[in-house]
């Protein structure tokens, strides 16, 4: 066993930089999976940070002073931080806890339409099953009722968190933002002076991860906001629940829009039941997710990620499992950062087939 560890290091790790990296990647996973939570606020700060670099780049490339720049991408960001935080979400709060009071009634009505069921249809269903069923349904109601009030009764020391990440996070994105070069510069001092596998790496990676970050947070303002605009329109209840629920769900591929469309489906049917309303809501849905696979994502994301669907699954679950939704909004960019990785790491043999053969001299 030692043997076989041995061969594979002197493969493998044989490059300093090799080396750092494994370290690197270590630290960084164990950090994630101990300590996640409490670096949150400091993780998506970097990630906000990294956003709003890139506006402020394009302002810069189009004349603009840094300065300028700078200001105008932070003015941005807290318009949208504050909107969101002091606007959107106390109106989605409000919709939850008014979805959870009317549980009950659509658990009714659900079970008045499963009764005709045994009926109809004596073969396949039994009076049985279905109290079974409903009786399911309640007490997963009532768990979920009961966890909004405990979380409604302890939302005072929640409350105080929130208002200081209100206060740390957009303090951070600004720092960020303005001492960019200077972090960069001290965090290079601990890194070899000769570094092309790191440089390879984040070379590929930069504009790959760059544009995947900025092109999947505008898919969601867009697709939220369509649909949040349609459901209101059609005057469907809690509307901004549910657009904000379709517009998180494009973070998850494959998953996410099959998710999502259960409780759109079930809020107009309990709302209209079987007629135009509901048969327009769902014609709506469905062109709104058509239009975002099939337009706005080849238009956001013009260079795909090469990756298996079976891989882009396994990144969800894991970088989801040890990050939360952070995980899972870059499960696919930290999945190329992996295969990038993989790709690029020197071996002793991979060195050995591009160096030159040696000439022998006739003089």
């Amino acid at each position: 066993m030692l043997d076989i560890f041995k061969k594979w290091s002197r493969t493998y790790l044989f490059e300093e930089e090799s080396v750092l990296l494994l370290v690197l990647l270590a630290i960084s996973v164990a950090l994630l999976v101990t300590i996640g939570d409490i670096l949150a606020p400091l993780l998506a700060s970097i990630v906000l940070a990294y956003l709003m670099q890139g506006f402020s780049s394009q302002l810069q490339s189009h004349g603009a002073p840094p300065w300028l720049g700078l200001a105008l991408s932070y003015g941005v960001f807290i318009g949208a931080f504050f909107g969101f935080t002091l606007g959107l979400l106390p109106l989605v709060w409000r919709q939850l806890m008014a979805l959870a009071s009317e549980l009950p009634r659509y658990l009714d009505q659900g079970r008045q339409l499963l009764s005709v069921l045994p009926e109809r249809y004596p073969e396949i269903f039994t009076a049985e099953q279905i109290n079974e069923l409903v009786g399911m349904a309640q007490l997963e109601a009532a768990n979920m009722g009961q966890m909004l009030v405990t979380r409604s009764l302890a939302s005072l020391p929640g409350l105080f968190t929130v208002m200081v990440y209100m206060i740390l996070i957009p303090m951070l994105v600004f720092f960020f933002l303005r001492d960019r070069e200077k972090i960069l510069d001290w965090l290079a001092k601990f890194l070899p002076e000769k570094r092309p596998l790191l440089r390879r790496i984040w070379g590929e990676m930069n504009q790959q991860f760059a544009n995947y970050a900025r092109g999947k947070v505008l898919e969601i303002i867009v697709v939220g906001s369509v649909s949040y605009a349609a459901f209101a329109w059609m005057g469907l209840n809690y509307a901004a629940l549910l657009g904000l629920l379709v517009g998180l769900s494009v973070i998850i591929p494959y998953i996410g829009a099959a998710l999502v469309t259960l409780p759109v489906i079930f809020v107009g049917f309990f709302q209209w039941g079987f007629n135009t309303e509901f048969y327009t809501l769902f014609a709506v849905y469905v062109v709104i997710q058509g239009l975002d696979g099939n337009v706005l994502v080849p238009l956001l994301f013009s260079e795909a990620v090469n990756l298996h669907p079976v891989a882009i699954i396994l990144a969800i679950l894991f970088f989801g499992g040890i990050w939360g939704l952070w995980g899972v909004f870059f499960a696919i960019p930290l999945a190329t950062l992996i295969k990038a990785i993989i790709n690029s790491w020197p071996t002793r043999d991979a060195i050995s087939a591009n160096s030159p053969e040696p000439t022998i001299s006739m003089e």
